[in-house]
């Protein structure tokens, strides 16, 4: 099956972006997992597949996988990535707000400039309590939990450059308190309008970048008194615009997207 694809990142975390007129044909896990491959495939975080839309009132349904196959429900730079793929096509001109649909539910997206993409990743949902503390290796582990469409742990870090990413992040994705595995992120506060991020992401491992891991840290944050409504999160590839006015009201995220080149993949 020959392939054309969009390579496309947000803030270096990467895709390849592609339309499909059915999910008949999809790659199978195996296939994705060769394809995310850096030496010997394309190379990729998450795969994003353009489907026709399921709902009247949606220009498009996407589909996130992983890098180790396995399919996700939302993406927040994945979502930008497919807004701007979506704009360049020249598909939902003049709809305002775009309305795109997912396993985590519809998004709108509006254009802010050429490339950089604002959605409304609605209201983060947090697990009951929110906060909890695991035990792994004799250490105290306090997090918050929350839902961005998709699974997130968060907890705060005195320096993110010195957080044990990769020691606890694969720990706690897989630990079995969360049977559908998590997405980890390690947030330090610089003060109420500004914070560093690092993300162990369900399925990748670390990323440059998440988005809905920026935002499960700006609900976090924002639920703890720590933030005020806008605040700008730097993560390892750059720096994504949050705001948040608080319960009951949506979550915006603005930040770039980005081509890098196209191709083909054959047989």
């Amino acid at each position: 099956m020959s392939l054309a694809f969009t390579k496309m990142h947000g803030l270096g975390n990467d895709f390849i972006v592609f339309e499909a007129q059915s999910e008949a044909a999809l790659p199978d896990t195996a296939r994705w997992r060769a394809l995310a491959d850096r030496r010997t495939g394309v190379g990729f975080d998450q795969a994003l597949v353009i489907l026709p839309p399921q709902t009247a009132d949606t220009t498009a349904y996407y589909r996130i996988f992983n890098a180790d196959g396995g399919e996700v429900e939302q993406c927040g730079n994945g979502v930008r990535c497919v807004v701007e793929w979506l704009r360049r096509a020249g598909r939902g001109a003049g709809v305002r707000p775009l309305r795109l649909e997912s396993r985590g539910g519809i998004i709108e997206a509006q254009f802010t400039a050429p490339g950089t993409v604002a959605v409304n990743m609605g209201e983060p949902r947090f697990a009951t309590p929110a906060r909890n503390h695991l035990q792994i290796d004799g250490l105290d582990v306090a997090y918050t939990e929350v839902s961005i469409g998709n699974p997130h742990i968060v907890l705060e870090v005195e320096d993110i450059d010195t957080a044990p990413v990769a020691q606890l992040g694969p720990r706690l994705e897989s630990h079995p308190r969360f049977p559908a595995r998590t997405n980890v992120g390690f947030l330090q506060i610089v003060d109420r309008g500004h914070a560093r991020l690092r993300v162990f992401e369900r399925g990748v491992g670390e990323t440059r970048a998440c988005g809905t891991g920026a935002c499960a840290a700006m609900a976090a944050g924002r639920r703890a008194g720590a933030f005020d409504e806008q605040v700008a999160i730097t993560l390892p590839g750059g720096t994504l615009s949050l705001r948040w006015p608080g319960a009951g009201e949506p979550l915006w995220m603005t930040g770039p997207a980005v081509v890098s080149f196209r191709g083909e993949i054959g047989d």
